[in-house]
């Protein structure tokens, strides 16, 4: 692919832009069906960081079982303990807060856990036995020898008793539930037509551990896939499918590839962040002098066919040195020194048009579709962007099974913060960007990317530009 001429490479980037605003090619039902068993598609990082793999089976009757396998390293091949929830769920209405997902209640009758090593056993005993309330003081006593698949009640809706806050442990993920449907084309040689993929977004984790006890989520974790109508070729999927509390998953092993941030990078779906906004992303990594560009295209819609404004920033990051909190990430500091902003709906042209002089770019003259510079005034108080500013980054890169590298960069704070300062840095990822071109394709010409707002070759309507993920705490401000 390396030796592929840069128009190739281009044409690649502006693709894969333009794939995800065909928003009709998702299927989302209201309210979702949730019946059969929904599992993980490859191993997950919770904050903290915590690393797992879930599969939910989900009952006609509202009734679910749900495991949670926790393991000590990132790729899931060490398990510590298995959670085993049962409860029963009912959905509600549509969410008058995220767009496009269903609001539930669900009732926890019983959560068990099976510990998977003595480790384990001592750790999770002494998180209990130190942090929760009265009536699990003496959960395990100390020195009690582990024994292999014994379940060990933790929450049970008979006894009122409850001594999982001390994992930090909560199932409000269930309250906010959307069902998404596509058709993955067929990748086998001399095989055309597709099949029917199915996911299952639950609400997200909050990145602060005391909060997500009591957090109500207004975005999505990492989705689940239907364990009949899932992506092919996926090894994790049928491992997950197969394992239960006295056997938990263990992944295969994948390469552990160096980070190669050069290159260009761009949003694999519309991701939904909390606060509730919706985007894609598109970034350009100079490896050469250490600069970056990136493109946040902001929505205000599910399936972001719907532009309200763009944020192309600009800047330069540090050299990347290993993650000591968070094993298999990067740790990297970056700078952003420039900004540009581009209202694409009315509403966000009032706002900014009323906005403070000076305070973000000239005064009372922005308009619809037209880019304006904002490094002059410092940013934009009504965005809540600040330049100059630094951020501390979290970064890690994989291959998926169809051999497509894929950058992870860190979850944003759920608070609308920023990670401004060295203890805020992530200890999760967002949703991955897929490399579109390569270090050697940094083509000159991409210019044309920016600016997908116009009408294309065949006189239809190109994409809108995007916005940047190291400023997403806008997403509250703008939003209340």
């Amino acid at each position: 692919a390396a030796a592929e001429p840069p128009l190739r490479w281009e044409s690649r980037c502006r693709q894969q832009l333009r794939h995800l605003q065909d928003g009709a090619r998702i299927a989302a039902r209201l309210p979702p069906r949730l019946e059969g068993r929904w599992v993980s598609t490859g191993c997950e990082v919770r904050p903290g960081p915590e690393f797992l793999t879930r599969s939910y089976l989900f009952y006609a009757n509202r009734l679910f079982k749900a495991y949670q396998f926790y393991y000590w390293d990132p790729s899931c091949r060490d398990p510590s303990y298995t959670l085993v929830i049962k409860g029963k769920l009912r959905l509600r209405q549509a969410s008058w807060i995220t767009r496009g997902a269903t609001e539930a209640d669900y009732h926890l009758h019983k959560v068990g856990i099976v510990f998977h090593s003595q480790k384990a056993m001592r750790e999770v005993a002494s998180w209990i036995n130190q942090t929760s309330g009265q009536g699990c003081g003496g959960f395990l006593p100390p020195g009690r020898a582990w024994a292999p698949g014994a379940l060990y009640e933790l929450l049970s809706a008979k006894t009122e008793r409850d001594c999982t806050a001390a994992l930090g442990f909560a199932m409000h993920e269930l309250s906010l539930v959307r069902v998404e449907k596509h058709y993955q084309p067929l990748l086998q040689p001399g095989q055309s037509g597709s099949q029917l993929v199915e996911e299952l977004y639950l609400g997200d984790i909050h990145t602060d551990w005391v909060e997500r006890l009591h957090y109500r989520p207004t975005g999505y974790q990492r989705p689940l896939q239907s364990a009949v109508h899932h992506v092919h070729p996926c090894p994790a999927c049928g491992i997950i499918y197969r394992a239960d509390e006295h056997h938990p998953p263990i992944l295969p092993a994948g390469a552990q590839l160096p980070m190669q941030l050069s290159g260009s990078w761009v949003s694999t779906h519309c991701e939904v962040r909390p606060a509730v906004l919706f985007l894609t992303r598109y970034f350009i990594f100079h490896g050469n002098n250490h600069t970056w560009e990136g493109y946040y295209y902001h929505y205000s819609d599910p399936l972001c066919k719907q532009p309200t404004f763009t944020i192309y920033a600009s800047g330069h990051y540090s050299q990347g040195i290993p993650s000591s909190k968070v094993r298999g990430g990067t740790e990297l500091a970056f700078k952003v020194t420039q900004a540009r902003v581009t209202p694409m709906d009315q509403v966000t042209v009032m706002m900014l048009n009323s906005s403070e002089p000076g305070s973000c770019g000239l005064a009372s003259s922005w308009s619809a579709g037209v880019e304006q510079d904002i490094t002059a005034t410092n940013g934009c108080l009504a965005l809540g962007i600040k330049l100059p500013h630094t951020e501390y980054e979290l970064f890690k890169t994989e291959q998926d099974t169809r051999d497509r590298s894929l950058l992870y960069i860190g979850e944003r704070p759920t608070d609308g913060s920023s990670p401004d300062s060295p203890d805020k840095r992530p200890t999760s990822y967002q949703a991955p960007l897929v490399q579109c071109a390569g270090a050697s394709e940094e083509f000159s010409n991409y210019i044309s990317l920016k600016y997908l707002g116009g009408k294309d070759a065949n006189g239809k309507e190109a994409l809108k530009p995007l916005p940047v993920a190291f400023l997403l705490f806008i997403a509250l401000l703008f939003l209340r």
